[in-house]
C-alpha cells in the first residue's frame, strides 16, 4: 500500500474581514526567529544587544521587495502574458512568491546601510547571522506547504505529497487557489520538494554552527559558507520541482542561478582570508570573544586610560632608583597583556 500525506485543506482563514494567511505568518515567524537568534549569537560575538534589530529594520524590508522582484523577474509572463494576474496581483506578496536570491541580494543591501549607520564590519555581521537567515529560510518553506507549492513530479514514494482541488467563494477551481479551502478531489499525490528543501535548510544550519564553533571563520566567510551549502541543495530540488517556472534553454533558470551563486559564494569563501586582528567585530580578543567597533565614549576611554599609563612616567621623581622606569613599563606590558584594550573599551563603554 503507497502511503502519502496530505496537503492542510486551506491556507487563509479569516478573522471577520482579515484574512489571516499561513504563507505570511510563515514568512513573520522566520524573522522574529532570525531577530532573536541572531541577536544572540552577535552578543556573544562581541556585539551590542539590539543591533541585529536595528539593522533588520533596514534588511527585511530591502529582502522583502528583492525577493519579490526576483519572482516577478523569473516568472513574468504568470502576471504580466497574455492571460497574466495583473499589476495588482503583482503587489501581493502574502499570496506568495519570493525568491531567496532576491531577497538576500537586496536585503544585504539594506543590511549595509544598517552596519554603516552602528558603524559595525557588513562582513562580520553577516557571519553572526547566516545560519540565523537560513533557520527562517526554512521556516517560511512551510508556507509554501499550506499553499500547495513548490512541489515536484509524480511520485509512489511513501512520502509522497497529495495535492487537492481547491474552490474559493467565487467559484474558482484548481490547486493553486490560494483563498479556497479542498473539495476533497485528489487531483495527484507528488514530491514534497519544499520538504526536502527545508530538511536541507536544517542540516546546513547545524553544518555551519558547528563550523562556527570549530572555527574562527571571519570576514564574511561564513556567510559565504551558508549560501555555497543552501545553493547545492537548492540545485538538486530544483532538478525535482515540476510546478510552474520560466526556462531557459530548456531549464529552469533557478537551476543556473544556485549553479552561477554557488560558484560565486565558494570562490568567495577561498579566495577571501580572515581579516586581521583589529578594532571591528570579529576578531576575537584574548578571552575569545570578539572586539566591536568602538563607539565616540569608548575612543575617549582609550585615550584616557592611555593618558593614566603615561603620567606616572611623566611625574616620575628625580632621585627614583635606578631601572624604575622600566620595572613601570614591564609592568604596563603586563596589564595590556592581561587585560587587551577591547576588554578595556568594554569596561568602560557597557
Amino acid at each position: 500500500m503507497i502511503a502519502s500525506f496530505p496537503s492542510p485543506p486551506q491556507g487563509v482563514w479569516h478573522l471577520g474581514p482579515l484574512p489571516i494567511r499561513a504563507y505570511a505568518l510563515c514568512i513573520i515567524v522566520g524573522i522574529v526567529v532570525a531577530c532573536w537568534w541572531g541577536d544572540r549569537r552577535w552578543i556573544a560575538r562581541g556585539g551590542r544587544p539590539g543591533d541585529v534589530v536595528d539593522v533588520a529594520v533596514w534588511a527585511v524590508p530591502f529582502g522583502l521587495v528583492g525577493g519579490r522582484l526576483y519572482h516577478l523577474c523569473t516568472d513574468f509572463t504568470t502576471y504580466f502574458g497574455a492571460h497574466g494576474r495583473g499589476f495588482v496581483a503583482a503587489l501581493k506578496i502574502w499570496d506568495g512568491g519570493l525568491g531567496i536570491w532576491g531577497a538576500v541580494a537586496l536585503g544585504a543591501v539594506g543590511a549595509w546601510i544598517g552596519c554603516r549607520q552602528k558603524g559595525i564590519s557588513l562582513g562580520d555581521f553577516g557571519d553572526a547571522i547566516a545560519p540565523c537567515i537560513l533557520l527562517a529560510q526554512a521556516i517560511g518553506r512551510m508556507g509554501n506547504y499550506f499553499n500547495q507549492e513548490l512541489y515536484g513530479n509524480l511520485t509512489r514514494l511513501p512520502w509522497g505529497l497529495e495535492i487537492f482541488e481547491r474552490v474559493n467563494a467565487a467559484g474558482e477551481r484548481g490547486p493553486s487557489v490560494l483563498d479556497g479551502r479542498s473539495d476533497g478531489v485528489l487531483l495527484s499525490v507528488v514530491q514534497p520538494t519544499f520538504l526536502y528543501e527545508m530538511v536541507w535548510d536544517l542540516l546546513i544550519v547545524i553544518a555551519v554552527v558547528v563550523v562556527d564553533r570549530r572555527f574562527r571563520i571571519r570576514g564574511g566567510r561564513l556567510f559565504a559558507l551558508y549560501v555555497a551549502g543552501y545553493c547545492a541543495g537548492r540545485f538538486v530540488v530544483e532538478l525535482l520541482r515540476d510546478d510552474h517556472a520560466t526556462h531557459v534553454f530548456g531549464i529552469r533558470i533557478n537551476v543556473f542561478t544556485a549553479a552561477i551563486v554557488f560558484v560565486c559564494a565558494v570562490a568567495y569563501f577561498v579566495v577571501r582570508r580572515n581579516s586581521p586582528v583589529g578594532r571591528s567585530v570579529g576578531t576575537p580578543d584574548a578571552g575569545g570573544r570578539t572586539d566591536v567597533t568602538p563607539t565616540p565614549a569608548e575612543s575617549r576611554a582609550d585615550e584616557q586610560d592611555e593618558q593614566d599609563e603615561a603620567e606616572p612616567r611623566a611625574t616620575a621623581p628625580a632621585d627614583a632608583e635606578p631601572g624604575a622606569d622600566a620595572e613601570e613599563t614591564d609592568s604596563s606590558a603586563r596589564r595590556h597583556t592581561v587585560f587587551p584594550r577591547g576588554a578595556v573599551r568594554r569596561a568602560a563603554g557597557g
